[in-house]
């Protein structure tokens, strides 16, 4: 199956790269696509097995394959409103460095966690924002320091009390 992390590892071998480019701008045979590429044809033929494998060329001769069913997935899983590059679907892939899109990121995260004006024992909040981590960069001893700091967990008696977000 075709992922946007399998694309990623594909593509980010030059050789395999090159290889791709040259069958996207219309090179089919093993041998166009060596010439075009600037790869040997041992080189060319390894690219394009790989390339087979990741799901990105099929058919001989070889064309690029149709990524719009990943691409849909993309879309629906990529929340609107700028957040896209750091949360997708309920995981916070990583945080902006700008202090206000930090805080969007961390407003819809919390948001999306906890409920206002509920309190919650700190092995929940861990557990909580574990599962937004998974995979990402972040841990979530950070998370959860960052939504103290921002103020939309407050911490207190051993429990912390989600905040209401401003309107």
């Amino acid at each position: 199956m075709t992922t946007p992390e399998s694309v990623v590892r594909a593509l980010a071998e030059p050789t395999r790269l090159r290889a791709f480019a040259a069958v996207v701008l219309g090179a089919g045979t093993l041998a166009d696509v060596a010439a075009a590429s600037g790869l040997k044809v041992k080189d060319a033929g390894t690219a394009l097995r790989k390339l087979r494998e990741a799901g990105l060329v099929e058919g001989e001769p070889a064309r690029p394959a149709d990524l719009k069913p990943l691409a849909a997935t993309l879309t629906e899983a990529m929340p609107a409103d700028g957040l896209a590059p750091f949360i997708r679907g309920d995981k916070l892939v990583s945080l902006p460095v700008a202090h206000e899109r930090r805080r969007k990121i961390l407003e819809h995260v919390a948001s999306h966690a906890f409920t206002a004006r509920t309190y919650y024992e700190e092995q929940e909040i861990n557990e909580r924002l574990q599962a937004w981590c998974d995979g990402g960069e972040l841990d979530h001893v950070t998370i959860r320091r960052y939504l103290v700091d921002f103020g939309l967990l407050e911490r207190g008696g051993g429990l912390y009390q989600a905040q209401p977000l401003p309107m």
